[in-house]
């Protein structure tokens, strides 16, 4: 948390391998970040990182559904799973009933909670999340940090 402008999002872009560091080093789970490929970077987000972006990133030509399963579809989980696992998801942030939305009908409280659920469904080590209850009202946005702590249990 801090004021606008105060390095909040560089700082969640560096820890989750979005950007590179202009000095100093970076170690994740005794692994030096900088000497990681493409791949190698592309797969610890993958496997150790949610994130929850201030503008949601979500695919506009895909359901609440298919953006939530996103991840897994990289990670080689199986399509029954993968959506068995990403209703699951919805229904946690409450919209079981949206699922089949696409993000052009959702309010901006829905989206940023397809996002939320998208950035759980791996079970991260590390949920990185840039103002995620912005677009929620109370309820949900503590709702919302149930469900980030809840996520983070299971792991």
């Amino acid at each position: 948390m801090g004021p606008s402008g105060s390095g909040k999002t560089t700082l969640m872009n560096i820890i989750g391998c979005l950007d590179h560091a202009s000095k100093g080093t970076y170690i994740l789970d005794g692994v030096d970040i900088a000497q990681l490929n493409d791949s190698q970077m592309s797969n610890v987000r993958l496997n150790k990182i949610g994130f929850v972006f201030q503008n949601f990133q979500l695919l506009v030509k895909e359901n609440a559904l298919e953006n939530v399963a996103l991840p897994l579809i990289y990670a080689g989980v199986s399509r029954e799973e993968r959506l068995a696992r990403a209703k699951e998801a919805l229904a946690q942030v409450g919209l079981k009933e949206r699922m089949t939305f696409l993000p052009s009908q959702l309010s901006g409280g829905q989206k940023q909670r397809v996002a939320i659920a998208r950035a759980m469904i791996n079970h991260p080590k590390i949920l990185l999340a840039d103002e995620p209850t912005g677009a929620l009202d109370q309820t949900l946005g503590s709702r919302s940090w149930s469900s980030f702590r809840s996520s983070m249990m299971k792991v």
